[in-house]
């Protein structure tokens, strides 16, 4: 097991909070769409760079909070999000070894299964309808993976967390 310390807790612990903030930050009706998945590229890079520390429970808890903010039913964004930190400690080998642009792909598809498991909720829920725009905000998760990833892994080496 890796001993990443006080710092690199912090940090995870920073990063995931902000993301909560970003995926919360009221924006006009307009623009909802085109809101990336924040909270779930966050999780997606930790499970894959430290999946010893950050895991299912993550998301869990993580979801839990969501929920409550956001008033959506209890434990709708904590499935989700532990799915997609379950789905991440699945193929997390082999997301390390592909380049930035597969893992884009491959960041598309589990951002994607996670929008539409979250879609199928609301159905059961209530009423709503369902069209391809909600995997928008994959897409731009997706586009958005390649310079996230660079950006932490350079902030990771900065502060000396392996």
């Amino acid at each position: 097991m890796v001993s990443i310390g006080i710092s690199g807790t912090l940090l995870i612990w920073l990063s995931l909070l902000l993301a909560l903030c970003l995926q919360v930050m009221p924006l006009a009706d307009v623009w909802l769409i085109w809101r990336p998945d924040w909270l779930g590229l966050m999780l997606i890079y930790w499970c894959v760079v430290m999946p010893q520390r950050v895991g299912v429970l993550h998301g869990f808890v993580l979801g839990l909070l969501l929920d409550l903010i956001e008033g959506s039913p209890l434990g709708q964004n904590a499935l989700t999000l532990s799915l997609l930190a379950f789905l991440c400690a699945l193929v997390y080998q082999r997301l390390r070894a592909y380049s930035l642009l597969q893992q884009a792909l491959l960041v598309f598809m589990l951002l994607g299964i996670v929008q539409l498991i979250e879609q199928w909720l609301r159905t059961i829920v209530g009423p709503f309808s369902m069209h391809l725009a909600f995997l928008l905000p994959s897409l731009i998760g997706a586009l958005l993976w390649p310079w996230l990833f660079t950006m932490f892994q350079m902030l990771r080496r900065r502060l000396g967390i392996f």
